[in-house]
């Protein structure tokens, strides 16, 4: 098995949204493990993430004003309430660059409406509200990485 093998089953296994894959043959054998299903995706994927902060040290300075803010966010925003990310990826605000946002500051949604799509291993996931009110504010920036249960967006159900 040469290469370009190897890399036909790697595409294979991930298209067929499978947690594992052995191919064993007389004289060769290979795993072929994605974190579709594990905790692999919670371990990998972070570090990329933990890299990013460091490239950038600009918003180094800005955290230090950030604690006041947050704490007078934070009585404020204890009224609404959070869509947060399922998984780690990127968050996207779009289903693709030529489209239009799918929610906006003020506008109204409704349980099962989709607020955006988070691509994680070239797959996009579409996120939808779990509640019906009205988005309030947008805590995640277009096409930035996002963590688990991260918050992405405040939603006034009143």
């Amino acid at each position: 098995m040469d290469i370009k093998d190897i890399q036909n089953l790697i595409k294979f296994v991930s298209k067929a949204e499978v947690s594992e894959v052995k191919y064993k043959t007389k004289d060769f054998e290979i795993t072929i493990k994605t974190p579709l299903a594990g905790s692999d995706a919670v371990y990998a994927q972070p570090a990329v993430y933990h890299t990013a902060p460091q490239a950038a040290p600009a918003p180094v300075a800005t955290p230090a004003a950030a604690p006041s803010e947050k704490a007078e966010a934070a009585s404020d925003d204890s009224k609404y309430v959070t869509i947060k990310s399922p998984m780690i990826g990127t968050f996207y605000r779009k289903p693709s660059p030529d489209k239009d946002v799918f929610v906006n500051v003020g506008d109204e949604v409704s349980a099962g409406k989709v607020v955006c799509v988070i691509e994680a291993m070239k797959l996009f996931n579409q996120i939808d509200s779990e509640i019906s009110g009205k988005i309030v504010k947008i805590l995640v920036d277009d096409a930035t990485p996002v963590e688990y249960d991260q918050p992405l967006f405040l939603v006034d159900p009143s």
